[in-house]
C-alpha cells in the first residue's frame, strides 16, 4: 500500500539530509584524525623517553665493565700482595721456628739432670737419615748423644698431637735406618717447643715422649707424670 505524503514525511523526519549527513562526517573524521594526531604524539613522546631509558642503561652498563674491569685488577693486585704476606708470612715462621730450636738446642742436655739421660752431652742439629738406597727418609731437629744412649729430638713452635704421632713414625724411621751416631744405641724421644698446650704434653707423654718447653728465656724440662717410663726404641 502507498504511504501517503504525510506518512512519508514523518518517516523522512529523523532521517539526516545530505548536508547534514556530510557536516557529520567531516566533523566525524576531523575528531579522528585529531585523536590519531595526539595519540601519534603521545607514542613519540613514549619511544623518546624509552630510548633515553636505553641510552642510560647502555652507558650504566659501559660503567658497570669498566667497573669490572678495576674491580678485577683489583683481585689480581691483591692476589699478588696475599702471595707476597704469605711469603713473608711463610719465611717470617721459618724465622720463628729456627729460632725457637736454637734456643732450645742450647746446652739442652742440662736439662736431663737429675734423670738416666743426664751424660747425653753431644748434640747434633738436622741430622737427615737416608734409606738403604740413599734416599733421605727424615730428619732429626735435634740428636742428643753417648756412647750408648742417644734421644732425639723434634722442636716445633707450637706442637699439636699430630706432631707427636709424626715423632713416633720418625722413631720407627730412625731405627729402621740408623745414622752412624744412633747405631747400636738405646734410641728414645722427646718433642720441644715454644708452647706446648698442656694436653699435647700429656699425650707425648703416653707416648713415651720426655716434653721440653721455653720459659722466659731458658728451657724446662716438664715434670713427667707418676710412673712414667720413656719409651725405648
Amino acid at each position: 500500500m502507498a504511504l501517503s505524503a504525510a506518512e512519508r514525511a514523518e518517516l523522512m523526519k529523523d532521517v539526516p539530509t545530505l548536508e547534514e549527513f556530510w557536516a557529520a562526517h567531516i566533523k566525524t573524521k576531523q575528531e579522528w584524525e585529531q585523536q590519531f594526531k595526539q595519540s601519534r604524539e603521545d607514542w613519540e613522546q613514549q619511544f623518546k623517553k624509552l630510548n633515553a631509558l636505553f641510552d642510560r642503561v647502555d652507558k650504566q652498563i659501559d660503567g658497570l665493565g669498566s667497573t669490572v674491569d678495576r674491580v678485577d685488577k683489583q683481585i689480581g693486585g691483591l692476589g699478588s700482595t696475599v702471595d707476597r704476606v704469605d711469603k713473608q708470612i711463610g719465611g717470617l715462621g721459618n724465622s720463628i721456628g729456627g729460632l725457637v730450636e736454637t734456643l732450645i738446642a742450647a746446652k739442652l742436655w742440662e736439662k736431663f739432670q737429675g734423670t738416666p739421660y743426664s751424660r747425653l752431652k753431644r748434640a747434633y742439629r738436622r741430622m737427615q737419615v737416608f734409606d738403604d738406597t740413599n734416599i733421605e727418609r727424615t730428619d732429626i731437629d735435634i740428636l742428643l748423644s753417648d756412647s750408648d744412649l742417644c734421644m732425639a729430638v723434634e722442636v716445633k713452635r707450637e706442637p699439636d698431637e699430630r706432631d707427636v704421632d709424626a715423632h713416633v713414625k720418625r722413631m720407627g724411621l730412625i731405627r729402621k735406618y740408623p745414622p752412624a751416631e744412633t747405631k747400636g744405641k738405646t734410641l728414645v724421644g722427646a718433642i720441644a717447643g715454644g708452647y706446648v698446650p698442656g694436653e699435647v704434653r700429656d699425650y707425648a707423654h703416653s707416648k713415651g715422649f720426655y716434653v721440653l718447653e721455653l720459659s722466659g728465656e731458658t728451657v724446662v724440662l716438664a715434670e713427667p707424670p707418676a710412673g712414667f717410663r720413656p719409651r725405648e726404641w
